[in-house]
């Protein structure tokens, strides 16, 4: 038979294996989706971002990349125990309401889903929320918010918030946590992009007086469950009440807050 020779099988059998080759590393490229390299050093603080799924590192890339401004806050202190701190930080619709309710603050939250939230500073910030990450001490956020200030055009943007939290007992015995935020924020708006290099100082200052705000609030409602634990437990369980388990673990948190030997004063 014509081509059944031995140079003519040698040629089958590479043509067979190279294509066994490629047709590996074609489905080995489908089944490991392409990653996007984060960086894990930021301002000097180390976040694990490499262990972010690929889909999520691939869409925090362009912001933390080419991000409008990037801005760090902290440490900043609040006088909470490292266990009721975590707590309120993983449970943002209780944090917001206490704040409200303690008129510490105009915030609101409400959840959307297992790892996301909405939530609201009520003075013209709002955005939603993903929880992409956390450990006993560092969270990593995504938000697609806007901001209508009085000093900027109603602008909307994407951000990543990285946090690092460190428990902490100062020289009185106070068992406090000191939060340092990382953010960059990427702005949506093309208008605001073309005035990007008179706006930056701007916007920068922005951000960071929403994000000093918010630490703020976090240390005066500190500050109240340590000082006024029955004012922060009425509030808790006025009609519309806090969800049982929130009220259950806030009871227990101002007692322990209460029987502490050392008690905290509530700056102005």
């Amino acid at each position: 038979m014509i081509g059944s020779g031995p140079s003519v099988r040698r040629t089958g059998w590479i043509a067979v294996v190279l294509t066994a080759g490629l047709a590996l590393l074609v489905s080995s490229g489908r089944a490991e989706p392409d990653r996007c390299p984060l960086p894990s050093k930021h301002v000097g603080l180390l976040f694990p971002l490499d262990h972010l799924d690929a889909a999520w590192s691939c869409r925090l890339d362009p912001i933390i990349t080419h991000y409008t401004t990037a801005n760090r806050v902290g440490p900043q202190r609040t006088p909470l125990p490292e266990r009721i701190y975590l707590y309120l930080l993983d449970h943002p619709v209780m944090a917001a309401a206490l704040v409200n309710r303690l008129d510490l603050g105009l915030y609101k939250a409400e959840l959307r889903g297992a790892q996301e939230f909405w939530a609201t500073d009520g003075e013209g910030t709002e955005g939603v929320v993903w929880l992409l990450l956390q450990d006993r001490d560092t969270r990593i956020y995504y938000v697609e918010g806007t901001h209508d200030g009085r000093f900027l055009p109603r602008v909307s943007g994407k951000a990543v918030v990285l946090l690092r939290v460190q428990s902490v007992t100062d020289s009185r015995g106070i068992e406090s946590i000191d939060s340092t935020m990382v953010s960059y924020l990427r702005l949506d708006n093309r208008f605001v992009s073309g005035l990007l290099s008179l706006l930056r100082p701007l916007i920068g200052n922005v951000v960071n007086r929403q994000i000093l705000k918010a630490f703020d609030a976090a240390r005066r409602l500190g500050g109240a469950m340590r000082e006024h634990p029955e004012q922060v437990l009425f509030e808790a369980t006025d009609p519309p009440g806090l969800p049982d388990d929130e009220v259950a673990f806030l009871k227990e948190a101002l007692a322990r807050l209460h029987d502490s030997a050392v008690p905290y004063r509530l700056k102005p």
